[in-house]
C-alpha cells in the first residue's frame, strides 16, 4: 500500500470515532447529565428522571424531537444577539449527537467509561443562607383550571439594614409555582393590604409598593443569580419582603408552603444594585389595547439620565406575546445588543444576567419591542373567540414588563467580568460564599452511619477520609465525588464500632474540613 495513503487511512481513524461507535457513555450522557438533569431528577420539575441510561433510552424519541426543534433545553434568548450567564442551550454537534444515537437504536457502549452523575445539591443550591423566610401557613390554591396571582407578606424582622446578595425562592409545590417576583417593603403598606381579607395573602397589588426596587426574581430551572465585584441590594431594616406568587391553573385544589433563603454580604458592599421597569407608560406607540385579530408590535423608550452600568434583564408578557428586542443607541448613534427572543414563550420567561457589565452614557436610548398575536391562528390566545385585550396580571390579560438591573457607573466597569456560574470570590478579595462542613447529627453516633452537611461555594470534586483522636488515618469513606455548589446532605457508612473520637475530613480542592465527633455504642 502506498505509504502516504496508509498514513491518511491511519490519521482519519485516529482523529474520528466510526459512526457505528457512538454511544451512551462516552456521547450522550455528558450532554445528558451537565444539560438535563438538573430539571430531570426525582423531586425537581422534570416530568421524567434522565440520571442513567435506561431512563434516557426509555425517552430518547422524545429527547430527540425536542432538541430538534430547540425547545429543550429551554433557553429563549438568542445566542447570537447577545449571550449571558448560565446559558442552557445545545450546539448543533450535540443535537446532531442525539439523534444519530437514537437513529443507531440506543447503544450504551461501555459502562465504566460513562461520566459521573454530578452529586446535585439536596438544599439551598448556593450555600448556606444568612435568613430562611417561610410562609406562616400553607395556602390552597383551588383546582378550578385558572391561574392565580397571590400577594405575600412575610416579615424580615431585621434589626438593621443588610446587603443581599442573592435570593434563592424553595417552592413548596413545585406543580404549580409557575415564578414568584420579589420587592422590598418598608412603608407597611404591604402589610396594610394584607390585614385586609382574612385569608393568607391577598389577590391585589397595594398600590405604590411594587413600583420600588425590584429584587431577584425566581422561575422554574434557573440558577439564583449572586452579585459579586462589591455589588448588592439594600434590603431595609424592619422591611417585609412581598411576593408575588403566580400560581398555574390546575384540576385539583393544590397546597403550597415555600421558603426563601436570603444570602448577605460578608464584607461591606459599597455598590447599590438599582432596577428601572420599563412600562406601558414608556411606549411612543401607545395606548397598550390589543384589538381582536391584531398583531400590533409595541415601542417603548427610555432615555437614561447619568452613566450607568447595565447587570441584567427581565423581558415578561403573557400568552398573546411573540418576540422581544431590546437595544441600546449610545448618542454616537451606535447600538449594542441587549436582548432578543424570537420565539416567547409563557412557559419559559426568566431573568437574565449578562457576562460582562455593559456600560452606558448618559442619554442613550433604551429601546424596546414587543409584538403580540391577537389572532385566531396563535394557539396560545387564552381567548376564543379573541376580544380586546390590555394591561392585566391575570394569564388572559397583557403585559408589556421590562425591568433593568444596573448599577452607577465606576471607572473600570467596562473590565469587570460578572460570571459567576463557578465564583472564585477569593481571587476578588470579597469573599461571600462559604464552604462548610457542618457538625455531625446527632453526635454521639450510635449506628454504623453518619451524617453530616456539606456546603460547597462551587462546583468541585470532594473526598472524605476517616481519622481517629491520635490522627491515624482509618480509611476512605468517599473517593473523589463531583458535587455542584450548594448545601448537600451526606451520609456516609462507618467501618468502625469501637466508641472513641474520631474526625471527618472532607477534602476539597483548595482546602480541607474537618469535624470532631463521638462513636458511642
Amino acid at each position: 500500500m502506498n505509504k502516504f495513503l496508509f498514513f491518511l487511512i491511519s490519521l482519519c481513524s485516529f482523529v474520528y470515532k466510526p459512526l457505528d461507535a457512538q454511544n451512551y457513555s462516552e456521547d450522550i450522557a455528558p450532554i445528558i447529565y451537565s444539560k438535563c438533569t438538573n430539571c430531570h431528577r426525582p423531586g425537581e420539575i422534570g416530568p421524567f428522571s434522565l440520571t442513567n441510561y435506561q431512563e434516557v433510552k426509555n425517552w430518547a424519541y422524545t429527547i430527540k424531537y425536542v432538541t430538534a426543534i430547540g425547545y429543550m433545553p429551554p433557553w429563549k434568548p438568542d445566542i447570537h444577539y447577545q449571550n449571558f450567564q448560565k446559558e442552557n442551550v445545545l450546539t448543533t454537534e450535540q443535537i446532531q449527537d442525539i439523534a444519530d444515537w437514537v437513529d443507531k437504536g440506543m447503544p450504551q457502549g461501555d459502562p465504566s467509561k460513562e461520566p459521573q452523575l454530578p452529586t446535585f445539591p439536596t438544599g439551598s443550591q448556593i450555600g448556606k443562607p444568612d435568613l430562611v423566610l417561610s410562609f406562616s401557613q400553607s395556602y390552597t390554591h383551588k383546582g378550578n383550571g385558572k391561574d392565580e396571582y397571590r400577594y405575600f407578606v412575610i416579615p424580615t424582622n431585621l434589626t438593621e439594614d443588610k446587603n443581599l446578595i442573592a435570593l434563592e425562592m424553595r417552592p413548596g409545590n413545585k406543580k404549580i409555582v409557575h415564578h414568584t417576583l420579589f420587592w422590598a417593603d418598608n412603608t407597611g403598606k404591604a402589610r396594610q393590604e394584607d390585614a385586609k381579607t382574612p385569608e393568607y395573602g391577598f389577590s391585589n397589588s397595594p398600590s405604590g409598593v411594587l413600583t420600588g426596587n425590584q429584587l431577584p426574581g425566581y422561575v422554574p430551572g434557573q440558577k439564583p443569580n449572586v452579585y459579586s465585584n462589591g455589588m448588592s441590594q439594600v434590603l431595609p431594616k424592619g422591611s417585609d419582603l412581598v411576593l408575588q406568587m403566580h400560581y398555574a391553573p390546575t384540576s385539583l385544589d393544590e397546597t403550597d408552603s415555600s421558603t426563601i433563603n436570603l444570602f448577605f454580604a460578608k464584607n461591606p458592599a459599597p455598590r447599590q444594585v438599582y432596577s428601572k421597569i420599563l412600562l406601558p407608560t414608556d411606549l411612543v406607540n401607545g395606548p397598550f389595547i390589543i384589538a381582536p385579530g391584531a398583531k400590533p408590535k409595541f415601542h417603548a423608550v427610555y432615555k437614561v439620565p447619568v452613566k450607568v452600568s447595565l447587570l441584567g434583564i427581565w423581558p415578561h408578557c403573557h400568552m398573546l406575546g411573540k418576540k422581544w428586542e431590546v437595544y441600546a443607541k449610545l448618542p454616537d448613534g451606535s447600538t449594542i445588543n441587549l436582548i432578543r427572543i424570537n420565539e416567547w414563550d409563557f412557559n419559559w420567561q426568566g431573568g437574565y444576567y449578562f457576562n460582562s457589565l455593559i456600560v452606558l452614557p448618559p442619554d442613550t436610548e433604551i429601546h424596546a419591542y414587543c409584538s403580540y398575536d391577537n389572532t385566531e391562528d396563535n394557539p396560545t390566545n387564552p381567548n376564543n373567540p379573541p376580544k380586546y385585550v390590555t394591561w392585566g396580571e391575570g394569564t388572559a390579560d397583557e403585559m408589556f414588563y421590562l425591568p433593568l438591573s444596573f448599577v452607577f457607573y465606576q471607572a473600570g466597569d467596562e473590565n469587570i467580568t460578572l460570571d459567576t456560574d463557578q465564583p472564585n470570590f477569593h481571587d476578588q478579595g470579597f469573599e461571600q460564599l462559604e464552604d462548610r462542613l457542618e457538625p455531625v447529627a446527632p453526635n454521639p453516633v450510635t449506628t454504623r452511619e453518619l451524617n453530616t452537611t456539606l456546603v460547597l461555594s462551587k462546583d468541585q470534586n470532594v473526598e472524605f477520609k476517616l481519622f481517629d483522636e491520635k490522627g491515624s488515618l482509618l480509611g476512605t469513606l468517599l473517593q473523589p465525588t463531583h458535587y455542584l455548589q450548594g448545601q448537600h446532605q451526606v451520609n456516609l457508612k462507618l467501618p468502625v464500632s469501637k466508641s472513641g473520637i474520631y474526625f471527618i475530613q472532607a477534602n476539597l480542592e483548595n482546602r480541607i474540613l474537618v469535624q470532631k465527633f463521638l462513636v458511642s455504642n
